[in-house]
């Protein structure tokens, strides 16, 4: 079985020592029934929503698991279900496969949702008379811990503030009709520079004559 996740912190809680079920008035037969029961209970009574539980098997062929649950809407009353019955810890109680695994019941494989539980009940069988004790050691008990939904691309579209694709412009010109000048003005520097000569033009040049009256005589 898929061990629980090392990244979560297990619950604080307080595990009784086993208690084994003994048939008769337990004074003059001391048969053992095979049966124990171990209690695990949560500070003040706190009510907690549970994503597994693990633990090291120790010689128990089969556990079963009851839930004290708490109805979130009355306080007060809380009820004992069964989560998970019977799980297969050893294919045979007489050998010793399985008899020191380590085991995680994940919320997946019980029967109920494993929310607002104020106690947890571990009843533990081994019916083969091989072995004197059975138990389960290191029980740890970790908190179900609800994801972050990851969120659409849709979503993080309508989270965005749209931006105006036609900016305010009013007050300034239009900006076809300052384009349009441009350009124009771009053609006519053209055209003043092809038409510009290159030909130097003299000092008392006039239509390629000289004026008499603009020359001075040395």
């Amino acid at each position: 079985m898929s061990g629980s996740s090392d990244s979560i912190k297990p619950l604080t809680c307080t595990i009784k020592p086993p208690v084994n079920l003994q048939i008769g008035d337990g004074k003059s037969e001391t048969s053992r029934s095979g049966v124990s029961v171990v209690d695990i209970t949560f500070p003040f009574g706190k009510a907690v929503n549970i994503e597994d539980i693990s633990f090291k098997n120790y010689y128990t062929a089969s556990v079963t698991v009851r839930l004290l649950r708490r109805n979130p809407e009355q306080e007060v009353c809380a009820k004992w279900i069964t989560a998970l019955r019977d799980l297969v810890l050893m294919d045979n109680p007489h050998t010793e496969g399985g008899s020191q695994d380590y085991y995680s019941v994940h919320r997946s494989q019980m029967q109920v949702e494993p929310d607002h539980v104020v106690s947890v009940r571990l009843i533990l069988r081994q019916p083969s008379s091989a072995w004197l004790t059975f138990n389960l050691e290191d029980i740890k008990i970790h908190p179900h811990v609800e994801p972050v939904p990851e969120k659409e691309v849709s979503d993080w579209l309508s989270d965005l503030t749209l931006v105006d694709q036609h900016p305010d412009i009013e007050g300034l010109p239009d900006p076809q009709t300052v384009s349009s000048s441009i350009q124009q003005m771009w053609a006519l520097t053209e055209v003043m520079q092809t038409n510009q000569t290159t030909a130097s033009i003299g000092r008392f040049d006039v239509d390629g004559c000289y004026d008499i009256n603009l020359l001075s005589l040395t």
